[in-house]
């Protein structure tokens, strides 16, 4: 497994922007699709965004699609989260994830690894 570590979250106007990061240790982050879920309290943890281990193909989820863009860095092991124009219901804690993305059934499957979260917060 690999070790994550989400940086970047805090307060961010409705509006505005944020970058979330994602480092990974080890030698095979090249090896994982890597992707984002979200979990606001009082809700269940929702996938935002996915990407493959080439980066060439990604996935988005409706709510955020168009606004949100997912992409990594293979020589940094370093995956991101660009947040734009964020709503207050983005609001929430924003977990990495590395593993295998099946993009028939739009879910991370068989042991993944999950960083610790980063809290954001939109104000309207």
């Amino acid at each position: 497994q690999v070790q994550l570590v989400e940086s970047g979250g805090g307060l961010v106007q409705a509006g505005g922007s944020l970058r979330l990061s994602c480092a990974a240790s080890g030698r095979t982050f090249s090896s994982y699709d890597m992707g984002w879920f979200r979990q606001a309290p009082g809700k269940e943890r929702e996938l935002v965004t996915a990407i493959s281990r080439s980066g060439g193909s990604t996935y988005y989820a409706d709510y955020v699609k168009g606004r949100f863009t997912i992409s990594r860095d293979n020589a940094k092991n370093t995956v991101y989260l660009q947040m734009n124009s964020p709503k207050p219901e983005d609001t929430a804690v924003y977990y990495c994830v590395a593993g295998l993305f099946n993009s028939n059934r739009l879910q991370f499957v068989g042991d993944n690894s999950w960083g610790q979260g980063t809290q954001v917060t939109v104000s309207s």
